[in-house]
């Protein structure tokens, strides 16, 4: 039993899982870019955000740049930016797509993007113009392999 907690235990911190009350989160229903975004679709609208690993590396943010409601963008298209006590990082559109919502919370509380990057730190939702672009992101298994790669270099 203390193993299995243990091993939980470490799946939960490289993953950047995180324990709520109804249990861990699966993050095998987002997918990932390389540039650290994630996205969780929910119909044909896609919620996104940036990852663990990517608040992780930017450290204390301070700051979101929100697109605007009604703005479109291409999949790759700088769309946002996010400001932290480190530096200034653009977030990218991993979809095709329309905003439709912004997360407004982080303009006063910024840090929840560090304090729940996979929940209430998402940053702005989108109407999908093409859901076959989700085909071409990493699921949670790849993106893992993906930052062995990085943390080995």
């Amino acid at each position: 039993m203390d193993t299995d907690y243990k091993l939980l235990s470490h799946k939960i911190n490289i993953r950047g899982k995180k324990m709520k009350q109804e249990g861990i989160m699966d993050l095998k229903e987002f997918k990932f870019t390389k540039e650290h975004e994630w996205v969780k679709a929910e119909g044909d609208t896609a919620v996104v955000g940036i990852t663990d690993y990517a608040q992780k590396e930017l450290g204390d943010v301070v700051y979101v740049e929100l697109p605007q409601v009604g703005d479109s963008f291409n999949q790759g298209d700088a769309c946002s930016n996010i400001e932290s006590v480190k530096a200034v990082s653009d977030i990218y559109a991993p979809l095709s797509g329309e905003i439709t919502e912004v997360n407004e919370t982080l303009e006063d509380t910024p840090e929840m993007v560090n304090k729940d990057p996979y929940g209430d730190g998402w940053i702005f939702k989108l109407k999908m113009d093409d859901p076959d672009e989700l085909n071409e992101l990493m699921t949670d298994e790849d993106y893992n392999e993906y930052l062995k790669g990085i943390q080995k270099e």
